[in-house]
């Protein structure tokens, strides 16, 4: 039998699920198991629960078979625990390192108490974090173990039951289980804290509790369940009632309820505006039926919110609340219109562009900072013109001599056309944001496609890694506050991006459109794409595609590729694309004048070099992943892959799980290059394994899957994804050169 059991339910958690999980099973102290229990979660919750209990024997899964909720979810784990202590922990907050070993050492010095209380901070998604505030009352002070009598501050920490570890048999002998509805921690908490006679403490932040800034809490959803609350004291009261030992607890549960019952009133994210009034009345019923004798209200305005409860007077207490408001929205306001002191013509342009109503017909559509048609909004464009004919594409591109295909309509950064389309815009398309000045309209949908599947940190995870980005965290989640829906070629990006732009978006698993040229791409379209370059039959193509480094000013390939291009021989192209953030090379253009090494940084067109190369040489880039698609050799050089995980973080260990040959000096990649160790049985099977985990979604139709769901209003599974084993193999180009001849 375990020391300790750990019961995680779970639901619609799968972007954090692995971090809590790791953070218990890496724990120093290994007596305990974990009961994890999927509340029939929507999302991969489930698989990724049977996934640990797969790897580790500790683990037990409970898979619902309905969604029960929180507190019935937990009362299934429990009921399958076999430890002697119980510990609750929510499926999206982790343990601090050490936090078992020290739960179990203090259990063992104070005798196993019925309850012991342990500390916990809050994290956010800025980084911060903060310690519970009223940690001083978990300080030892006087007996070890103690009844609640000897201290009752403990009732006034946060009613919740994951900062706690429960003697089995003592919630046994009690018979204490979850309600369902919202609330459910308190009477738990309560009704277990006023009957234990052994109660100790530890001083010791064990647990980061999560404040996710979009989707983590229920509680923050206005809803009528919010009444619930109601029901919950109910129970707390009723325990009271059949426990007169307990009687002397009723003052201090009066004062908890009606704390808690004025907390909902104040919270604008609770209730409806239609259900204040009628929250209110309950609420004062409540108070007045169970007003104990003698009992005195707290001082202050507190106090002043009691009395209103008594009188039952709303009005009174909304009055207190307006007035409040109003003093806050003044000083706001102020900062506000301190900090928007723009262009007034282009705002007042934009603003009045805003009072008419949206065009229902309209996408506006942009890539890259608006550098060019480009990339996944591109691919979308072209579904879009072909499944959607009447929708009108408008595309913001700073150069104008950007080509665009027939039928788009272009717009200049900053001009009024710009505005008046962002402005009337239905639908609007980008792989990175939009200004910060644009403002989300409702019945407006925006469509964030991204770029690439994250090797590197992204989003929050780059507040790790400073010296990589001059980012204003605050702003970029605004701006991600205006998704609707998240494009995702992977689960495994699904969950990052789930992570590291917590907002109200939906994620859609539809693959990247721009890959569809990839996966549906013909012997016609590889050989078209080398003779646009100029290749010659029988020559062997050599992509090298590296990413960009914060830490270097302008793009200076890390291969010499000269000495690189003169030994492979005159029998190899060497084609050289640098990232698009660096301007034009000189080197680069000095190479490609002679012939064997080609400049192809500006080519407009990344997917018809994939198509022409033999293999793709690349570093960190996310081009690797897209290039898998094509099923065709891919090396890795990494000559900087410390400084770079150091500098930039990453998700993973490409040295440890690569797809394909890699080389960490250019006289390593030059012997595998020659020696043919780039095409191996092993680094095919290395890439499989790699296809596998990235490819799984990208089956040549992501565009018209997007399309049918973002613009038509198709169910989700209205174009199934082909799996990757029944895919078309794409020809390689000796392929693609063999059936043109033939």
């Amino acid at each position: 039998m375990p020391r300790l059991t750990l019961v995680v339910p779970a639901y619609n958690v799968q972007s954090y699920l692995r971090e809590c999980l790791d953070s218990v099973l890496g724990q120093d102290f290994g007596d305990f198991e974990v009961v994890a229990v999927d509340d029939c979660s929507p999302d991969r919750s489930g698989a990724l629960l049977d996934e640990y209990a797969r790897r580790d024997e500790r683990v037990r899964v409970l898979h619902l078979e309905q969604n029960v909720g929180l507190g019935r979810a937990r009362n299934a784990g429990l009921a399958r625990a076999t430890g002697d202590y119980v510990l609750f922990l929510d499926s999206d907050d982790t343990l601090t390192p050490g936090a078992l070993g020290a739960i179990a050492e203090r259990l063992d010095a104070t005798g196993d108490p019925e309850i012991l209380v342990y500390d916990y901070a809050r994290t956010f998604w800025n980084g911060s974090e903060r310690r519970n505030l009223l940690r001083a009352y978990l300080v030892q002070e006087g007996p070890e173990v103690f009844s609640l009598r000897e201290r009752p501050r403990l009732l006034d920490l946060l009613q919740i039951v994951w900062n706690k570890a429960y003697r089995r048999d003592f919630i046994e002998k009690h018979g204490f289980e979850f309600p369902a509805g919202y609330y459910e921690d308190a009477p738990w908490t309560f009704c277990s804290l006023i009957s234990a006679q052994r109660i100790a403490v530890l001083d010791r932040v064990c647990l980061r509790y999560r404040q996710r800034r979009a989707g983590g809490n229920i509680l923050r959803t206005v809803s009528r369940r919010h009444f619930d609350v109601f029901d919950q004291y109910d129970r707390v009261f009723a325990h009271l009632d059949a426990h007169p030992e307990l009687e002397r607890w009723r003052p201090e549960m009066f004062r908890k309820m009606a704390d808690h019952y004025l907390t909902v009133l104040d919270k604008p994210d609770r209730l409806p505006p239609d259900a204040r009034a009628e929250f209110y009345r309950r609420a004062a019923a409540d108070y007045r039926r169970r007003l104990p004798a003698g009992f005195v209200r707290p001082p202050g305005t507190q106090g002043r919110k009691y009395a209103f409860l008594a009188l039952g007077s709303y009005p009174a207490l909304a009055g207190v609340k307006v007035a409040n408001k109003v003093r806050r929205t003044v000083r706001t306001q102020g900062r506000r219109q301190a900090g928007r002191a723009r262009d007034a013509a282009v705002r007042l342009f934009y603003q009045a562009q805003l009072r008419l109503p949206l065009d229902q017909d309209l996408a506006l559509f942009s890539a890259y900072w608006s550098r060019s048609y480009a990339c996944n909004p591109a691919a979308i464009d072209a579904a879009v013109a072909r499944l959607a004919p009447h929708i009108r594409r408008v595309w913001v591109v700073k150069d104008p001599a950007a080509p665009v295909p027939p039928g788009v309509e272009v717009v200049r950064p900053g001009s009024r056309e710009y505005w008046a389309a962002l402005a009337r815009a239905r639908y609007t398309v980008n792989n990175v944001n939009f200004a910060d000045e644009m403002v989300k309209r409702e019945g407006s949908v925006h469509l964030q496609t991204h770029h690439g599947t994250p090797l590197k940190t992204m989003g929050l995870d780059q507040q790790r890694f400073p010296a990589s980005t001059h980012m204003d965290f605050a702003d970029l989640l605004r701006r991600c506050d205006r998704w609707d829906y998240s494009l995702s070629a992977n689960r495994f990006s699904t969950e990052i991006w789930e992570r590291v732009y917590p907002c109200g978006y939906t994620s859609l698993e539809t693959g990247y459109p721009r890959n569809d040229a990839l996966v549906n791409a013909t012997a016609a379209d590889v050989r078209a794409a080398r003779e646009a370059l100029g290749v010659a039959d029988g020559r062997k193509v050599f992509l090298y595609a590296p990413t960009h480094r914060e830490h270097h000013a302008e793009f200076t390939p890390r291969l010499d590729v000269a000495a690189l291009a003169e030994e492979l021989g005159p029998d190899v192209t060497l084609l050289v694309r640098g990232h698009y953030f660096y301007a034009p090379s000189p080197e680069l253009a000095r190479l490609t004048a002679g012939g064997r090494v080609r400049d192809v940084s500006a080519h407009p067109r990344i997917e018809e070099l994939y198509l022409a190369a033999d293999a793709l040489i690349t570093d960190y880039s996310s081009a690797m992943f897209d290039y898998a698609n094509l099923d065709r050799p891919l090396v890795v050089f990494a000559d900087d892959w410390q400084i770079y995980r150091e500098v930039r973080g990453t998700y993973f260990d490409l040295l440890r799980e690569p797809p394909g040959a890699v080389a960490t000096s250019q006289e390593e990649l030059t012997g595998l290059l020659l020696s043919g160790a780039w095409d191996t049985e092993e680094t095919t099977a290395l890439r499989a394994a790699f296809r596998e985990r990235f490819c799984e979604f990208d089956d040549g139709r992501a565009a018209e899957r997007v399309v049918r769901r973002v613009f038509l209003g198709a169910s989700p599974d209205a174009v199934p994804v082909v799996p990757l084993r029944e895919r078309r193999a794409v020809p390689s180009p000796p392929e693609a050169l063999a059936a043109g001849r033939g």
